[in-house]
């Protein structure tokens, strides 16, 4: 069950590149006006819901200790990134407020992730 645990941990970050990833590349563009969410960012961003329910459930089955508040705090920033996401995508360019927000967002959840014991 502990190697089940870890490869769902890797596809957890490997959902986590893909949002800050898709952020990062836009950076440029973000400060020319143009800037427009990717649909890696939309990817990494459900890849994280999905990846991180299963280990939330893993964990659990295992009896190993979940910190609930965490996850929830953390579930919470990710549905709003998810919702600006999803519902921005199709459009040409997003505002840069609005894209730095999701930028930020992500990087809470980072350090809610690393900092929060």
């Amino acid at each position: 069950m502990d190697v089940l645990i870890h490869i769902f941990v890797g596809l957890h970050i490997i959902g986590i590149a893909a949002l800050l990833g898709g952020f990062l590349t836009q950076m440029k563009a973000m400060g020319q006006g143009v800037a427009r969410f990717t649909p890696a960012m939309l990817h990494g961003a459900l890849t994280m819901l999905v990846t991180g329910a299963v280990l939330i459930g893993l964990n659990q089955a295992q009896d190993y200790s979940v910190d609930n508040v965490k996850m929830g705090v953390k579930l919470a920033v990710l549905i709003v990134i998810l919702g600006l996401v999803y519902v921005k995508r199709d459009e040409e360019k997003v505002d840069k407020p609005l894209f730095g927000l999701v930028g930020g967002l992500t990087l809470v959840n980072v350090f809610i992730a690393v900092l929060w014991t």
